[in-house]
């Protein structure tokens, strides 16, 4: 990235890696996570790559409290408007989707069209939600490189685990430097965000659906439903990545993306 930007956004101050010029493009990461997991995209030429630290992450604020999918998406709404970029097409992965779904609720008009990454549209179930309270409790009382411990598994997938374990310990010090408070904060707001599956139909941008042909949190079985609900979607499926397929194929990732962007130009 070319450039680190300050924004404020309500309560906090977000950091936000600037690249490029043209048409925006909102690169949204995952949980537990920062925008460094987008280092390698590549093949946008064009556009203007636009990477926030997400409050609670990164180089951004670490606010004590007030994590939640609508201020994730007011945030990126402040993010668009310091940069004068009117509409964006918006990338997200894992969490980052989730929060995606609550822009597109709030504020579809700024949504030129949809990247979604390793992500799901339903709500968590009561599972789901003591899974979350689990983790918090462990990012609260033995510390983030307790997370790392747990995640890491199951971020990357099997493939990368065998034959790259350099990626490995990047996304494990990833995890690790990441603020308990924004952990405990993403963990909450990921715990009690809505269903967005009702909704799905009524999408009336382009969408691109991405997902690791070996993710293990939202295998490709829970994602192409959103393929048949959503109008007009495409689907990506990419071989020898997990959960985050940026990062673990960039080259068949980068690929998929630029082939959707370039019908958007």
């Amino acid at each position: 990235m070319n450039s680190i930007e300050k924004v404020k956004a309500g309560d906090a101050h977000l950091a936000v890696a600037v690249a490029g010029t043209g048409a925006a493009l909102l690169l949204v990461h995952g949980f537990p996570l920062d925008r460094t997991m987008w280092r390698q995209l590549e093949g946008t030429d064009g556009w203007m790559r636009i990477a926030p630290d997400l409050r609670g992450a990164g180089q951004s604020d670490v606010p004590a409290s007030g994590y939640t999918m609508t201020r994730y998406a007011d945030d990126l709404v402040a993010v668009l408007d310091a940069l004068g970029a009117r509409r964006a097409v918006c990338c997200g992965l894992s969490m980052g989707g989730y929060i995606l779904f609550e822009l597109w609720r709030r504020y579809p008009e700024r949504i030129r069209a949809l990247i979604l990454c390793d992500t799901k549209s339903e709500a968590d179930t009561a599972e789901g939600k003591r899974g979350r309270d689990e983790l918090a409790a462990t990012a609260r009382d033995a510390g983030v490189g307790a997370v790392a411990e747990r995640l890491v598994p199951k971020l990357v997938g099997r493939t990368t685990r065998a034959e790259n374990p350099a990626l490995v310990e990047t996304v494990r010090t990833m995890v690790q430097r990441s603020p308990v408070a924004g952990v405990v904060g993403a963990l909450q707001a990921m715990r009690d965000r809505a269903d967005a599956t009702p909704r799905l139909v009524e999408v009336a941008v382009p969408t691109l659906i991405v997902v690791g042909a070996e993710d293990e949190l939202t295998p490709p079985a829970v994602v192409r439903p959103m393929v048949d609900r959503i109008p007009g979607a495409r689907y990506a499926e990419i071989p020898g990545a997990g959960h985050l397929a940026p990062l673990e194929r960039p080259g068949p990732f980068n690929s998929a993306v630029a082939e959707f962007l370039s019908i958007l130009e």
